[in-house]
């Protein structure tokens, strides 16, 4: 496969995983609360859930769903709850951060899952695989999901890093309900792209 390919194979990753949505506020999120090990098991879950779909929808996934509209608004509507959940334990949430190790940061499974839930993640695979693949064609779509994988968790990762360096400054319950606050407003918004996509 030629550079030609992949570096705007990686261009493409690049843009659309470092830039602002519902993974990448979770992830900000858990880097003021909890330990950067703790985000980064998100991170992992959440990028290798996003490779699972995107080979998935390469593979013709995102066909069938056309095909079978009941099944798109399944996952639309699950999508809408699912954030809105997340949103609402932002929001609820004391500003007071965690003093053992016993409470639970979003975990593996939940950033998995959420990718699946997340009209960004579906945006990107869709697009990224009709702009730089041949239809169907398994080596094109694993090479991009190859490229994909390492700079989908870097970019996660910088989020969780960027919430660490973040943490400093929100010691103050208040001052962390205040950012969590906007954080949930904003992960509450994400989801007018499911209701109105």
């Amino acid at each position: 496969m030629s550079l030609s390919l992949i570096l705007p194979m990686s261009a493409f990753a690049l843009a659309a995983s470092i830039s602002p949505g519902p993974v990448n506020l979770v992830c900000l999120s858990s880097g003021t609360r909890y330990p950067v090990s703790r985000g980064l098991i998100f991170v992992t879950g959440a990028t290798l859930g996003f490779i699972a779909l995107f080979i998935a929808v390469g593979m013709g996934l995102y066909s069938l769903l056309n095909a079978v509209p009941a099944f798109e608004e399944l996952l639309r509507w699950g999508g809408v709850a699912f954030l809105l959940y997340l949103s609402l334990k932002l929001a609820m949430d004391s500003g007071r951060l965690p003093e053992t190790a016993t409470e639970k940061a979003p975990g593996f499974g939940t950033g998995a899952l959420m990718q699946w839930l997340n009209p960004k993640a579906w945006l990107a695979s869709a697009s990224g695989i009709g702009a730089y693949t041949s239809a169907n064609d398994l080596q094109e779509i694993l090479l991009f999901a190859s490229l994909y994988l390492p700079i989908c968790w870097l970019s996660l990762a910088c989020w969780v890093y960027a919430g660490a360096f973040l943490r400093r400054f929100v010691q103050r319950p208040l001052v962390l309900v205040t950012v969590n606050r906007i954080l949930a407003l904003l992960l509450a918004a994400s989801c007018l792209y499911l209701v109105i996509g």
